[in-house]
This record gives C-alpha cells, structure tokens and sequence, in this order.
C-alpha cells in the first residue's frame, strides 16, 4: 500500500475511533484494541458494500462521484 493510502485509510480508522469515543464518552486511549482487526473488517466491508449499490446500473470500473457518495451517507444517517 503506498503510503499515501495508507494515510487515508488511517484518517477513514481515526474518524471510527474518534466517532465511537464521543458516542461512548470514553476517551480513546481507553479503548480496548483486541477487536480492532475485526471491526477494519467490518468497516472494509460496509465501504465496499457502498461502492457496489452506486455501481448498480453502471458499467464495471464506472466512476463514483464524491456527491453521490454524501448522499448515500446522509441516507444511510436518516435510517
């Protein structure tokens, strides 16, 4: 992965943490890590989930824009 990549996908596993800490009102270092590598799991998943519903319809390798992307999210936020 170059390292480029892997900053963001950093930043996308700062966010969860940072999210689930404010939802818990546990401060992070706090965290117990032991289910880490099944949660990037899950959270690989749902992204991957999301990019095959806004490429249903489209030819393979299609582009996703950015808006769509916000608005599946705001959707998914109002479930």
């Amino acid at each position: 992965m170059t390292n480029h990549k892997q900053e963001r996908a950093q930043t996308i596993w700062n966010t969860y943490v940072n999210g689930y800490s404010k939802l818990l009102c546990t401060p992070v270092e706090q965290f117990d890590d032991s289910l880490d590598e099944g949660i990037k799991k899950i959270i690989s998943s749902v992204l991957k989930q999301a990019v095959n519903e806004l490429q249903k319809g489209t030819t393979l390798g299609a582009v996703i824009m950015c808006e769509d992307m916000l608005e599946l999210c705001e959707e998914l936020e109002k479930l």
